[in-house]
């Protein structure tokens, strides 16, 4: 026996029995399945946030303490998530090196294996070939999705771990693919969803979709709030166009209103984030989320710069920027998850795999629009907690992306029922906007201005826009039950939401002057008083009054949401999301006699 394969031995016979680590009933299940076939190879689908790893690391563990495999290879896409592979391996008392590089030929002696990314098998995959043959080897294909990103990826996954032991595929959601660009250890079959000729889908060995997720209370339920809003833009023939998100007719002008929308110079995505701070702050305050945090999703690093300026503008804080080439970007992604900052913008580092539990708003200002990429991104704002808690996905009312939230919408009123209402007719597809030209090229468009407004809910199919039912209004003690299917009726939920845009609204004009560093040029309010009161006072007042909120809590040993409401009757008003700065500052020197 050579040194290598002795240490790996010595290695496995460290390996932990079992995990102690509760199973939930859907692992238990697939490690069930798994151990009866005892396969080469194992696909699971199992919808972000259920526990993918814990699953894989566990089996892991299985195999190891058997001795059937000597050595566990995790793929995993990004670096960061190198990183988090091998804090939870740790935990379970398995060793695996993040650190190891293609500069370096064995496995580092005392470890059970290692952790590396798609890229660096792609860089070197004789190497690891040689890593999962030296002994038997379990390879855990994270995402594996990522294997098609590119031919050569799939030729180096394939190249490199043909010959392994044992492989585990893993994804959030069942991909898709043509027929000449199949990913290595994945099986197909034909894709009646798209309904493209020659299309395949991957077929998982195991199931565990958000419907199963979300009954078992492994997922936060899910309320996609759409906001429309007019686009203006000039087109290549130097014409100024006009169009509404949700009534822009052709593909065409839909791309482009979509496009102009997200510009970071128009009205619509300053407006949004107001709209997401708000509901991160009712979250704080009402919501028993008392550490509350919101994504935003930009479609590449420019404009994630450009957002982020728009954050510490609308809401005087400045949110973490990650970006994918920032050599901090893993040291940002935990210091956000740990962290009470409340908005993150990122490109695609949290698109995926990333564990940040404390996220539960996501403000969809990308170009992106697979089926794959939207479950990935929705996934980070849905791990659950609490069985109270919810999620709010802010999203352009375009179709698209409507198309998309209604089948996760579809999904969740399997176990939450809807009315009964006239499905609508499919979507058809957009494709992507298209990039800014090179240089040389024919400028085809310019963005002028966007403005927002909002615009439905969806549930059961249909959009509901809490317009014109009087009805539907509901008590200020029951706002916090909004986003929680089930508990408030879809017209009920949209009233809601409807009226904080009026709200925030009418707070904009009121409260911002004509400022250059103002995200909303409007006019001063002709009363001095009023016009003295900024926003940002506001907001600094209202995050006052949650750490004031958090301190009493803990002193009387009662839940932050009984503390909110005994000081709303104490001094009386609107919730604090809508108060006034007066009722602020009230409420905050109770808060402090409290003390």
């Amino acid at each position: 026996m050579g040194p290598d394969m002795a240490t790996a031995a010595a290695a496995a016979a460290r390996a932990p029995q079992t995990t102690s680590r509760p199973l939930r009933a859907w692992q238990q299940a697939a490690l069930g399945q798994y151990e009866e076939a005892s396969p080469k190879d194992f696909l699971v689908t199992a919808t972000p946030g259920a526990g993918k790893t814990t699953f894989a690391l566990t089996l892991a563990a299985r195999l190891l303490s058997r001795r059937e495999v000597a050595r566990v290879i995790v793929v995993a896409p990004t670096d960061h998530l190198r990183l988090q592979w091998a804090e939870a391996a740790d935990a379970m008392g398995i060793v695996l090196d993040p650190n190891l590089t293609n500069a370096v030929g064995p496995v580092r002696a005392g470890t059970q294996g290692y952790v590396t990314t798609y890229a660096q098998v792609a860089g070197k995959p004789m190497l690891h070939a040689a890593r999962a043959t030296a002994v038997k080897s379990l390879v855990i294909l994270d995402e594996v999705h990522h294997a098609g990103d590119g031919l050569s990826w799939g030729e180096a996954v394939e190249e490199a771990y043909g010959m392994a032991a044992r492989r585990l595929c893993l994804t959030g959601t069942p991909f898709r693919t043509k027929p000449d660009e199949r990913i290595p250890f994945v099986r197909y079959e034909e894709d009646t969803f798209e309904g493209e000729a020659g299309g395949l889908v991957s077929r998982a060995d195991y199931t565990y979709g958000y419907k199963e997720a979300l009954a078992d209370n492994v997922v936060r339920p899910v309320v996609f709030a759409a906001y429309t809003g007019t686009s203006r833009w000039r087109n290549s023939a130097g014409e100024v166009v006009a169009a509404s998100l949700s009534e822009a007719g052709t593909r065409s002008v839909e791309m482009q209103a979509w496009r102009t929308a997200l510009d970071p110079k128009g009205q619509w995505v300053p407006h949004v984030i107001a709209a997401m701070d708000d509901r991160i702050t009712h979250l704080r305050e009402e919501g028993g989320m008392p550490d509350a945090a919101g994504l935003i999703l930009a479609s590449d690093q420019d404009d994630a710069r450009d957002y982020a300026k728009i954050v510490r503008r609308v809401t005087g804080k400045a949110p973490e920027l990650i970006l994918s080439d920032d050599p901090k970007a893993s040291k940002k992604i935990e210091r956000f998850a740990t962290g009470s900052a409340r908005i993150a913008v990122c490109v695609r580092m949290i698109s995926e795999g990333v564990d940040v539990p404390r996220a539960a708003v996501l403000a969809w200002m990308t170009s992106y629009r697979t089926p794959l990429f939207f479950a990935q991104a929705v996934g980070r704002v849905v791990r659950s907690r609490a069985s109270h808690e919810s999620a709010t996905v802010f999203l352009p009312a375009v179709r698209p992306l409507l198309s998309l939230a209604a089948s996760m919408e579809e999904q969740r009123n399997h176990v939450m029922p809807p009315p009964r209402s006239q499905p609508e007719e499919e979507l058809e597809a957009l494709d992507l906007p298209p990039r800014e030209p090179r240089e040389g090229e024919m400028k085809q468009w310019e963005a002028l201005e966007a403005d927002a407004r909002f615009a439905h809910v969806l549930h059961g199919g249909t959009a509901h826009t809490g317009e014109g039912r009087p009805a539907t209004v509901v008590a200020p003690e029951e706002e916090d039950f909004l986003g929680i299917p089930g508990l408030l009726t879809p017209e009920q939920t949209a009233s809601l939401l409807a009226k904080r845009d009026d709200e925030l609204r009418l707070r904009i004009a009121q409260s911002h002057r004509n400022d250059a560093d103002d995200f909303m040029v409007v006019e001063d309010h002709p009363d001095e008083d009023d016009a003295g009161r900024s926003w940002r006072d506001a907001a600094e007042l209202r995050r006052e009054i949650n750490k004031l909120v958090n301190r009493v809590a803990a002193r009387t040993s009662q839940p932050q949401a009984v503390v909110h409401s005994q000081l709303r009757q104490q001094v009386p008003g609107p919730p604090s999301a809508s108060a006034s700065v007066d009722v602020l500052r009230a409420r905050r020197e109770r808060l402090r006699t409290m003390l």
